[in-house]
């Protein structure tokens, strides 16, 4: 392949500060990849969450002209925006549906606690394991509670900012994170969004779907990305062929 001197792209190098965690870390979350099948069949859900925030309703400012023999499709360059969406979404790891989704005007803790919520209903009493990144809203003060609820969890929590559980980030993730639940969630290592699989279905939404779409309204961009979500699970959903064990490859 030949150089391409004119072409750039960004990318954000992995934070290894303690090498030995980082390994540690993502070698968790490839094994569980490797794993999923395996999961799916004793019914454990191995669910991928992330949210994708900032998704334009923008509407072309005049019709777009379609595509002709020998004719580029021609878009209008102007378009009038209508605001903002975000949309949480889970990725079932064994079969590659994407179900549960929450797409509302905010990304706050009460959101994705509420979001995780919704997603655990589907199988109540089942067992949950969380793909997710080390953002905030994800080592929350909601979601601790929901979890320590769901599972049944009657130890004291403390409070946040001042003892126990809900202390800090740390030791509400720790919480999170316990084996012993029966939800639990499995943090990439920062600026590893690339391990976390919904990632990868975010780009399939965003090149069939947003790229070229045309919203009105809000509302129209919530339902159009609800349908297209339908219409993925019934058509091209299928889990992801994940061959990286998270050591480092072989030359």
């Amino acid at each position: 392949m030949e150089l391409q001197p004119h072409r750039v792209e960004y990318w954000l190098n992995a934070k290894r500060e303690d090498p030995e965690k980082f390994a540690q870390e993502v070698g968790e979350v490839c094994d569980l990849y490797l794993q999923a099948n395996r999961l799916h069949e004793s019914g454990v859900h191995l669910i991928s969450t992330d949210e994708k925030t900032g998704i334009q309703a923008l509407e072309r400012a005049a019709e777009t002209i379609r595509m002709t023999p020998g004719q580029a499709e021609r878009q209008e360059s102007e378009y009038i925006r209508h605001g903002t969406q975000a949309l949480i979404a889970n990725f079932v790891v064994a079969t590659g549906e994407v179900i549960a989704p929450s797409i509302g005007a905010t990304r706050t803790e009460e959101d994705f606690s509420r979001h995780i919520g919704q997603t655990i209903d589907i199988d109540p009493t089942g067992e949950w394991i969380f793909i997710a990144d080390q953002l905030n809203i994800h080592q929350s003060e909601a979601l601790v509670k929901l979890i320590a609820q769901r599972c049944g969890v009657t130890q004291a929590l403390g409070e946040k900012g001042k003892n126990g559980i809900l202390e800090s980030m740390v030791s509400r993730a720790e919480f999170l994170r316990d084996k012993s639940h029966r939800i639990r969630f499995v943090y990439i290592p920062k600026h590893t969004s690339w391990l976390n699989q919904i990632e990868i279905w975010f780009s399939v939404l965003a090149r069939k779907l947003l790229r070229r779409g045309n919203f009105s309204s809000v509302d129209e961009l919530k339902k159009r990305i609800l349908s297209f979500i339908d219409y993925f699970n019934k058509t091209m959903a299928k889990p992801y062929k994940w061959s990286y064990t998270g050591r480092p490859l072989m030359v």
